[in-house]
């Protein structure tokens, strides 16, 4: 072996031996900042501090008018530049037992589960456990659809089936077990099994279905090995700091254990977790109106994903409504005119209806959680407007992405 060979066999170990140390530091340093500290939880406090005598009168008017004219029951808070401007827990937990909320209450968040989704998947793909071009067979090899990869099941693009509606359908006809719970792998051994026709085909359209999250959810807990709620945990609420932000499934409890209880539509009935209670990702978060506000502090600092993830996340992968509505990667958008950039999502599911709003340009926060499933929520444009922010509507626009009376018209 000649001198020469040695010596390049040497600076190659050594070139090598570097680049690992450097891999190590960055993948050292970057845990660390996900490591929570006194000064975290101090200034989260600060960050959660509301002084109802120093309220802002305009927003108490218009919830006010919100409760009384339009029955909206839930919890809200508005927040600008990391300062609560107004919060308040209107009406009943549980309408049956005279249950009043409380600001603490922790809600099904429906699909706003599908923002935490998103962002677990976006750090599995950080750290390069998963891609989204991934197919989903490469997880699932008896899953009975080509072409789905996890990019499509983020914007949803998949063209899948509602999973809800076949499972259902299946449970009910062959008289299954209601009250259990059917966790993700069973929802997917089923899909296997029965193939149920897909939606459209891959990458033809959006179509919102819960499939795509479910899917996701699943992926999660073959990629890390633990259950969704172990990784949510581990990895999205206590960096964040969520203390009362939670994943409830009827796999995991027989009860779920909160006590804000959904109403569908009037007080005559609340609604009753069953078996589709099960599947997570799509839904299955709890948690309250604080804790979405420090999801939103923590997005943005840095500490769940880095800023490349959150632009391909905050970017439309579909052809937008209206001219401005899309969705990227777990988030509705609105993209308007002068730098609008607003990200938020919906929920709805068993007698809860919410928005969630970000409005990432005039650093607003605006969440409304809601267990009566009334209609409310379609009346808040007076409130966008105040602040100056897009209405969040969609039945508000043009086809051209105009609003009704605009010069645009």
């Amino acid at each position: 072996m000649n001198f020469r060979y040695i010596c390049s066999a040497l600076a190659l170990s050594a070139t090598l031996l570097t680049a690992c140390s450097g891999k190590k530091a960055e993948e050292k340093k970057a845990a660390e900042k996900k490591i929570r500290t006194k000064e975290d939880d101090k200034a989260d406090s600060l960050l959660l501090v509301y002084n109802p005598a120093k309220g802002d009168k305009w927003i108490a008017d218009f919830v006010d008018n919100l409760h009384k004219k339009f029955g909206f029951n839930g919890n809200m808070l508005v927040a600008k530049d990391g300062k609560i401007l107004y919060e308040k827990a209107i009406g009943w937990a549980d309408y049956l037992h005279r249950d009043s909320l409380t600001i603490n209450s922790e809600f099904e968040l429906a699909s706003i589960t599908k923002t935490f989704t998103g962002t677990a998947i976006m750090q599995l793909v950080e750290a390069g456990k998963l891609s989204l071009n991934d197919n989903v067979k490469k997880f699932y090899p008896n899953f009975p659809y080509d072409g789905i990869t996890v990019k499509l099941l983020l914007s949803h693009r998949s063209g899948m089936m509602n999973y809800v509606y076949f499972i259902d359908d299946i449970w009910r006809k062959e008289k299954r077990n209601m009250k259990k719970g059917v966790t993700n792998q069973e929802v997917m051994d089923v899909i296997a099994e029965r193939k149920p026709n897909p939606y459209t085909k891959p990458d033809n359209r959006f179509h919102y279905n819960n499939s795509n999250f479910m899917v996701l959810g699943a992926i999660i807990e073959k990629v890390t090995g633990q259950r969704y709620s172990q990784y949510m945990m581990e990895h999205v609420f206590k960096p964040a700091g969520l203390k009362h932000t939670h994943v409830y499934s009827t796999t995991e409890y027989e009860k779920i254990p909160v006590d804000v209880v959904g109403h569908d539509r009037t007080w005559r009935y609340s609604v009753a977790q069953n078996f589709l209670d099960g599947p997570v990702g799509d839904k299955g978060i709890y948690s309250t109106v604080h804790d979405l506000v420090l999801f939103d502090k923590y997005l943005k600092n840095g500490r769940l994903l880095t800023q490349k993830s959150l632009d391909s996340a905050y970017t439309g992968h579909n052809k937008p409504v209206n001219g401005h509505f899309n969705y990227g990667y777990g988030w509705r958008m609105f993209d308007g005119e002068n730098m609008d950039k607003v990200v938020y999502h919906t929920g709805w599911w068993h007698g809860f209806r919410h928005i969630y709003v970000r409005d990432l340009n005039k650093n607003i926060v605006i969440v409304f959680l809601g267990n009566l499933t009334n209609g409310s929520l379609m009346h808040l444009d007076d409130l966008y407007k105040h602040f100056d922010m897009p209405i969040i509507r969609k039945g508000a626009y043009h086809g051209n992405g105009s609003l009704p009376g605009s010069d645009e018209d």
